[in-house]
């Protein structure tokens, strides 16, 4: 039982109402407290769905990355800086981005791995045309916004997740709305939701929020993988 952790989760004042007796978990003749955050894939879980733990995890990780390719980087050309940084750095920003829909607090370390890469100061002018123009990366906004369109547009061709599909909804297949213009241009039902910390954070809503936004040509059932995701990183370039 020593691997063996659980939480709960929901809003404060929820948490707050838990009986003591709540925070214990007997299996058989073992007993196991409640945890204040765990590991699920990589991602750190809390009680609270902010995942603030979580971006803060990853943020020490990759600035102490960065650290050390800082003492050796006179030693490398950018080349091989930029392979590292992608390896070590933009490869943790991406891992699972898309619960961070809504947060954007890893740009820091985008800002600071573009300078790592390009042997710039931290106080140097032209940042963002370094990473747009010279690296072209997209800013963690956009790469959060790239993986529910991604993932919607498998979904609505049938190579993604039956528990994803499900919610991919066209409103063109809803009953009294297949005549109205957003069933018209492809657009998905989004769904409300009550908690501002974690439901825009679903994939329920961000995957078709994120499709909605989209112009019609992304819309287009004939485009491949390749052509949409070209077409898809183009676009977001547009919003610099």
């Amino acid at each position: 039982m020593e691997k063996t952790e659980w939480l709960w989760t929901g809003t404060g004042s929820n948490l707050d109402r838990l009986p003591e007796s709540a925070r214990r978990l007997t299996l058989g003749n073992d007993v196991v407290d409640v945890a204040d955050a765990v590991r699920v894939l990589g991602v750190v879980v809390t009680p609270d769905p902010s995942l603030d733990k979580h971006v803060t995890a990853v943020s020490y990780k990759c600035f102490f990355q960065l650290r050390q390719l800082r003492r050796v980087r006179q030693s490398l050309d950018d080349e091989s800086v930029a392979t590292l940084v992608h390896a070590f750095v933009t490869s943790r920003i991406d891992y699972c981005n898309g619960l961070l829909a809504g947060a954007d607090k890893l740009q820091r370390v985008m800002n600071s791995a573009a300078r790592v890469i390009t042997n710039k100061r931290k106080f140097d002018h032209s940042l963002s045309h370094v990473r747009h123009e010279i690296l072209h990366w997209l800013d963690v906004p956009e790469r959060v916004t790239f993986k529910p369109c991604l993932s919607v547009y498998k979904c609505l061709h049938g190579i993604g997740p039956p528990y994803l599909s499900e919610m991919c909804l066209p409103i063109s297949s809803l009953p009294g709305r297949r005549h109205l213009r957003s069933a018209v241009r492809g657009q998905l039902a989004v769904p409300r939701y009550r908690l501002t910390t974690a439901g825009r954070r679903a994939f329920s809503f961000a995957g078709p929020s994120a499709w909605n936004s989209l112009p019609t040509y992304l819309n287009d059932h004939t485009l491949n993988l390749d052509n949409f995701k070209r077409f898809l990183k183009s676009f977001l370039f547009l919003m610099y």
